[in-house]
């Protein structure tokens, strides 16, 4: 951004804090700003690394150490479209989804996601905008918040659910403090993991959330299928 401005990084400081004090832009939406640039569709990492057929194996990344180590919390992982709600004075005044790397992209090292603007008239974005309409915000803190859209018409409802709506990562995600940390155990408890969003059908995986903002993500179906006699 100095670079971009021609200008050093303590003149790009001075100004930063001349906005602030003339109230050209407020503390809030710097830290916002800042917060939104940390996060910027930050992959999160599998829990264990695969093999050649994509299946993980009872190996540990070591970037997901702090989960064998007993810190942060499990939520349920819901399977749906990974969206971003902007929220003001609990008014929704934006509406985002993700938008992955294409093949091209990704030979020039882009491996990340983004988020993107939805459009009203796109098709593809039409049960994203209805669950979005369909979300109660107004007690949502001011901020970004990525969520997943769930619903009849999206990723093919495995959770069986009747209408569209946005679950938030940050605030609404079901926890599990009974989740077990290592691969034999995951693997068991994922098998007949039920939904506590949606009882009475399977539930896709856990995330776990580091109090530092770190995560780490397990799916039923990153394991290689049982041998059966």
């Amino acid at each position: 951004m100095a670079v971009e401005a021609d200008v050093s990084v303590a003149e790009l400081i001075r100004a930063l804090a001349g906005g602030l004090t003339a109230g050209v832009i407020t503390p809030e939406e710097l830290i916002g700003h800042v917060v939104k640039g940390k996060t910027v569709m930050e992959k999160i990492p599998t829990l264990f690394e695969r093999d050649e057929r994509f299946h993980v194996i009872d190996k540990p990344r070591a970037e997901c150490a702090w989960v064998f180590d007993g810190a942060g919390v499990g939520t349920e992982k819901l399977d749906g479209t990974n969206v971003r709600l902007t929220v003001r004075s609990g008014q929704l005044v934006r509406v985002e989804r993700r938008r992955n790397p294409s093949k091209a992209q990704k030979q020039q090292g882009i491996v990340d996601g983004w988020y993107v603007d939805t459009d009203s008239e796109s098709a593809d974005d039409k049960w994203i905008l209805a669950a979005a309409g369909n979300t109660d915000v107004s007690g949502w803190p001011d901020g970004e918040h990525p969520s997943e859209a769930l619903g009849p018409r999206i990723q093919g409802n495995p959770l069986g659910l009747e209408e569209h709506r946005c679950v938030p990562f940050d605030l609404q995600a079901p926890a599990l403090p009974e989740v077990p940390r290592s691969y034999h155990e995951l693997r068991e408890f994922l098998d007949t993991l039920e939904s506590r969003f949606s009882p009475g059908h399977v539930a896709e995986g856990v995330v776990f959330h580091h109090p530092d903002g770190r995560r780490a993500k397990i799916k039923r179906k990153d394991f290689p299928r049982a041998v059966t006699a």
